[in-house]
């Protein structure tokens, strides 16, 4: 279970940044940043949790009672299928994650990214393995991007019904997978991925 122990090692306003979607054969890449200037309360904290360990129902929960809590300044930014194609998706992702960074109402004093990639940003980075289940900061970074991005595929989902992403935010499902082979390739795939170009034929 993650916990503030980091951010109140740290001092100063310190930001949490994890990213959604480096995985997915479609879509955006997503990330967030959020600051809690206050603290985190135990009855918000008891609800933050690495985003892969919580259902879409918890995590919709705790992505409103950040929301409406007033504790957590969050900035969110993305990388879109462009981007992701002309930089590759780690770049991509870094991108993401440094403009959810400069969408803080207020610039932080230290950005605790999860992982072991640094993006490019003005304040010091400290890079954590395994972040979004040490940090609650992180943790809620990751919520964030999480609901956010899985939004903004069931949005697409409704234009493009055949692949699935009302369920499978992009990812290589079976469902994906075959209607790939069946439909070929949208817009929205990222054209560059080998799985995506070997099912679409476009090799």
């Amino acid at each position: 279970m993650p916990d503030f122990v980091l951010e109140q090692a740290a001092g100063g306003r310190v930001a949490g940044v994890d990213e959604v979607g480096r995985g997915p054969l479609a879509g955006p890449v997503l990330a967030a940043a959020v600051v809690f200037p206050s603290g985190v309360p135990a009855r918000l904290a008891a609800l933050l949790d690495d985003s892969k360990r919580l259902s879409p129902a918890r995590r919709e929960a705790a992505f409103a009672a950040l929301r409406e809590s007033g504790l957590a300044e969050i900035g969110v930014g993305a990388a879109s299928v462009t981007e992701i194609g002309a930089l590759n998706i780690l770049r991509a992702a870094l991108l993401a994650m440094a403009r959810a960074v400069a969408r803080l109402p207020v610039p932080p004093d230290l950005a605790l990214v999860d992982g072991i990639h640094a993006p490019g940003i003005a304040c010091p980075v400290r890079c954590v393995i395994g972040g979004d289940g040490r940090s609650l900061s992180i943790a809620a970074a990751s919520i964030v991007a999480k609901v956010l991005r899985d939004r903004a595929m069931a949005r697409l989902a409704a234009r493009f019904p055949a692949y699935g992403w009302e369920v499978n935010a992009g990812y290589a499902t079976a469902q994906h997978r075959a209607a790939l082979l069946r439909c070929g390739a949208t817009a929205h795939h990222r054209a560059g991925f080998g799985t995506v170009r070997r099912l679409a034929g476009m090799d």
